[in-house]
């Protein structure tokens, strides 16, 4: 074999075998990504319903911010927490109610289906108390979501949302 031929088999074998180590690395990056909790995460919740994310509130809880700020008593439990209210409609609650916009309901992520709460409007004072029978909101930075009825109560209609303190009544 000539000089030439040879030095063009090695340039050729080199080209083939860093084809194969990029395909290698390629798919070993994406066999990570489908590892990572994030991705499961996801890909878990893509096809969910909003009852299926309701049945597993520990998946729904960790893609959701926290309150901006809580107080806490001395048994660690909470009993006020401050962050941006809004209201809204829906049809169907989480907690199989039909929605009536007429009643003073709201939506929480954690708090139990029945729990009072009292949002007040921080700026003007106004108060309303509310029971929990949603899950919601799903907007980052919102701690309630309250029914157009609370809303009017508390004299944020035209604002669409506002700041609150929560307090858990019972």
């Amino acid at each position: 074999m000539s000089r030439i031929a040879s030095a063009e088999t090695a340039r050729m074998s080199l080209a083939s075998s860093s084809r194969l180590l990029l395909a290698v690395l390629g798919a070993a990056s994406l066999a990570a990504c489908a590892q990572s909790p994030v991705g499961r995460q996801k890909a878990d919740l893509a096809g969910t319903t909003r009852q299926a994310a309701v049945e597993r509130p520990h998946r729904v809880a960790a893609l959701h911010p926290r309150p901006i700020s809580r107080a806490r008593s001395s048994e660690g439990k909470q009993t006020a927490s401050h962050g941006v209210a809004s209201f809204y409609s829906d049809t169907e609650t989480a907690s199989g109610e039909k929605f009536d916009k007429n009643e003073l309901t709201a939506a929480h992520p954690t708090l139990p289906f029945g729990t009072k709460l009292r949002v007040t409007e921080t700026s003007s004072g106004r108060f309303v108390t509310v029971r929990v029978n949603d899950r919601g909101p799903f907007v980052r930075g919102r701690v309630v979501d309250i029914s157009p009825s609370a809303a009017e109560a508390l004299g944020m209609v035209d604002k669409g949302i506002t700041n609150v303190r929560l307090e858990v009544v019972r």
